[in-house]
């Protein structure tokens, strides 16, 4: 695991605007701060992804995501809740004030609450939640060390090291209003 000092400084990276690259469950996973616009634009040319796909957002907690979100009812958000901290994205309904740079073009936001103990560790140490989409360029392979990321996402501004999770494929996304898989 990265130490608490490279932690700080991937924090420090990412309140200054910058694109930082993470172990995640099972891919190397590439962000910013959600709450910047040029940062997202930045990751979006970057990965060459069109605005419309909208981003995943990790957080540590559930608390972090909360600005993002609106919060359903108790039946709909059980398994939701059931299955965090873990290796499962939820699409749940997206706050009036969620950045459009975020849902892209849906009413929608994907979000996770991770156990990863990098990406968590990140998320404590910036104070809230990140953009989380895998590190390549849309369409190609993601990257699952910290080399694959230099070669694959020239840019970024600095990569935090470390194992992924062992998955070996990225994480399920599940609409939580319909129960359906989105991304099995």
């Amino acid at each position: 695991m990265s130490s608490p000092f490279r932690l700080r400084l991937g924090a420090d990276t990412l309140r200054k605007g910058g694109i930082l690259a993470w172990p995640t469950e099972a891919v190397f996973g590439i962000g910013c701060d959600p709450l910047n616009p040029r940062a997202v634009q930045r990751l979006l040319k970057l990965k060459q992804r069109p605005l419309s796909k909208g981003l995943i957002l990790v957080g540590a907690n559930f608390q972090q995501l909360l600005p993002f979100i609106q919060v359903l009812p108790e039946a709909q958000m059980r398994p939701v809740l059931e299955s965090w901290p873990g290796p499962n994205t939820w699409l749940l309904p997206a706050s009036p004030d969620a950045p459009f740079w975020i849902t892209g073009a849906s009413a929608l936001v994907a979000v996770r609450v991770t156990a990863h103990p990098v990406a968590r560790a990140l998320c404590l140490a910036f104070g809230g939640a990140l953009t989380s989409t895998s590190a390549n360029r849309s369409g190609h392979r993601p990257a699952r060390s910290a080399l694959e990321v230099r070669l694959r996402c020239p840019g970024t501004d600095d990569i935090l090291h470390g194992h992924t999770g062992g998955l070996s494929r990225p994480t399920p996304i599940r609409n939580a209003l319909t129960g359906e898989v989105i991304r099995p």
